[in-house]
């Protein structure tokens, strides 16, 4: 999908009905959204771990919605339904039970997916009696849950063991992956990165399209591909990537991944954003050469022992050199040859990074030996001295404050008495 980092949503909008029918849609806080599926689908007095699954289950499922734009790809104006045809039980104005309603608030940024995959996962679930499902029972997890079972054991009994726990995800209002204006012959960036891989992806599904290099320069052999994806699908044959197009790549790449089932292939980071162009040396020019350059800036900014080249689209000496310097501290041989994996490991090292730098916060704590931080899995290759924390005052500083707490001192305690 075009969203490379999950989030959770401040808010999401539920259609009070069928996806196809009429119906009033409302928007809520997502935390009050999980709070009502959660106290329209399970009880209050189970087990503190089946409830704890439950919401987990829930929240990811959720996510999932938001994260594939299942239903704003189809040409509607919402995130999910209140019908477990398709969706979760929603029930406007419903009383909500007050010891969910504070597991909510501890994990509603937390979700469960695939390990090296990137979305959440679409964690389908069932009450167990009357209906059964390939995911979770419900009134199963509370069986698991008296016999001894932790959350996590009731997630991976029913969903495998190949998943993980993320936690501290970040939280930001609803966007749209359409880049607001049209891609067209000449334009350039991480969307028309999207765009290709998107094709290519779909391609292997509708061999007439044509594969493309997924260099991030829109071009002719882009063009063309687009062109022949419109024919196909009944749009308008214009060779220009505007909202319906973006929308019908969206709604098709995530049909061939199964990202909305629980079956899915799996999305990972490097394939929608930033893929490997080939080999890049000294000499070589163009869009690859300059997305390059603009990782090693970023990355230039998190070490002193990095360098930062310019960002001109021209591998020369400069920029030979900040490879060098980065495949040494990255513990590659620093041959100044951009192969596959000094890629790779610079892309790992930048989506890392940068997510830090976006959330402009101290990294995730874990919460136990089974979470890991949203983007762990995107960073196989570790540097040696990982990243700093950023400096910047807001952050949150990893422990609840406490009476008698004060901030850092020369003698090692937290200078001025809270």
């Amino acid at each position: 999908m075009p969203i490379i980092i999950p989030y959770v949503p401040r808010t999401i909008t539920v259609h009070l009905g069928l996806p196809s029918q009429w119906a009033e849609n409302v928007t809520v806080a997502f935390p009050d959204y999980v709070k009502n599926v959660a106290s329209s689908e399970i009880y209050p007095t189970w087990e503190p771990a089946a409830i704890r699954a439950n919401i987990l289950a829930i929240i990811s499922f959720a996510l999932n919605r938001v994260y594939t734009e299942f239903y704003p790809s189809q040409g509607y104006d919402f995130q999910i339904t209140s019908t477990t045809q398709y969706d979760q039980a929603f029930v406007r104005g419903r009383n909500i039970f007050e010891n969910i309603s504070q597991v909510v608030d501890e994990i509603f940024n937390d979700y469960i997916r695939r390990k090296g995959f990137v979305e959440p996962l679409i964690a389908k679930f069932c009450n167990g009696t009357t209906s059964q499902c390939d995911g979770l029972s419900q009134w199963g997890s509370q069986e698991l849950a008296q016999q001894g079972y932790n959350s996590m054991d009731i997630l991976y009994h029913y969903y495998g063991s190949d998943i993980e726990l993320v936690v501290d995800a970040p939280i930001q209002d609803l966007t749209s992956s359409y880049p607001g204006t049209p891609l067209r012959r000449g334009s350039a960036g991480p969307d028309v990165a999207v765009v290709q891989a998107m094709l290519n992806r779909i391609s292997q599904n509708y061999p007439a399209i044509p594969k493309v290099p997924a260099t991030g320069a829109f071009g002719e052999a882009t063009e063309t591909s687009v062109r022949t994806f419109q024919s196909i699908f009944s749009l308008a044959v214009d060779g220009v990537v505007g909202k319906a197009t973006w929308y019908k790549m969206v709604y098709l790449y995530v049909g061939v991944l199964q990202l909305a089932e629980l079956v899915s292939k799996g999305q990972t980071y490097y394939a929608v954003q930033f893929q490997f162009p080939g080999n890049l040396e000294e000499g070589d020019a163009g869009a690859e050469v300059e997305v390059l350059q603009y990782m090693l800036s970023l990355l230039a900014q998190f070490s002193d022992t990095l360098y930062a080249p310019a960002m001109d689209g021209q591998f020369g000496p400069v920029t030979g050199r900040a490879v060098r310097t980065y495949q040494n501290w990255a513990g590659i041989t620093p041959t100044g040859l951009v192969d596959e994996r000094t890629w790779n490991s610079i892309y790992d090292s930048f989506v890392t990074a940068n997510y830090s730098l976006s959330r402009d916060t101290v990294r995730a704590q874990s919460l136990g030996e089974n979470a890991v931080p949203v983007l762990a899995a995107a960073a196989p290759v570790q540097p040696p001295d990982r990243w700093a924390d950023t400096p910047r005052l807001g952050q949150y500083q990893g422990s609840p404050l406490k009476p008698g707490q004060a901030d850092g001192g020369a003698n090692g305690r937290r200078g001025v008495s809270v």
